[in-house]
């Protein structure tokens, strides 16, 4: 039984790898640029439009987060341990974030939390991708699609920060949050650690980020369907 439901999860990866390769080049098309470094460089922009690009920006992400997982996973990690990531001994690094997790906590937080809880999400990881990319590098067969997949998550977080900033000026009438982050005891790695301790530090890496992303992208629709009155 375990030998077929390999093989069935081998095929099911080759099948999720080769759309990967496909839609890939799709998603970079769809991406429409942010162009906002900060309030003064996006005045043409209305807020509906930019929060409207600030959630294409988080989905994007979202998926890109998903097909990268799913890559490092059926590339690096062995089978039996696919179901042990939580229990690899790695927490995830925005675990101690008051961000809340239940859905009636969602719904009663103001639309400041929101757009703050999407900001600290963000913030949290710019450090993480970066380091993620450097450990990838060192890897003996890690294909240039997952490297440039990283790469661009890294770079469209940084993207995704600005835009939520300006958001945050432009919804809440807040000055400008500063753009520097940094907090150590978020991000601690041990790089004595050997290569399977390393597979499954980063698959959990890359499974904890992509749970993060789902709640940026969640978390904006969220103030998306406030600001419209058209909450399901």
């Amino acid at each position: 039984i375990w030998v077929n439901t390999s093989v069935q999860a081998g095929v099911k990866s080759r099948t999720v790898g080769r759309w990967v390769v496909l839609l890939w080049p799709l998603l970079l098309i769809k991406c429409v640029p942010l162009d906002c470094q900060d309030e003064q460089s996006c005045p043409s922009i209305s807020q509906e439009k930019l929060l409207d690009r600030v959630i294409q920006h988080a989905e994007l992400i979202y998926r890109v987060s998903e097909d990268s997982c799913t890559l490092f996973e059926e590339m690096f990690v062995p089978f039996p341990l696919r179901l042990q990531s939580n229990q690899a001994g790695y927490a995830c690094i925005t675990k101690a974030l008051p961000i809340p997790s239940s859905r009636s906590e969602i719904q009663q937080i103001s639309d400041q939390y929101l757009l703050h809880s999407v900001l600290m999400l963000v913030r949290s990881w710019i450090e993480p991708l970066v380091y993620l990319q450097t450990t990838l590098e060192r890897y003996d067969n890690a294909p240039d699609l997952l490297l440039n997949k990283t790469k661009w998550l890294s770079e469209k977080l940084l993207s995704l920060e600005q835009g939520v900033l300006v958001l945050i000026t432009k919804m809440l009438n807040e000055g400008m949050v500063s753009t520097s982050y940094s907090d150590p005891s978020l991000v601690q790695y041990d790089m004595q650690l050997d290569m399977l301790e390393s597979i499954m530090r980063d698959y959990t890496l890359f499974n904890c980020f992509k749970k993060d992303a789902h709640k940026m992208e969640a978390f904006l629709k969220l103030l998306k369907c406030r600001q419209t009155n058209n909450c399901a």
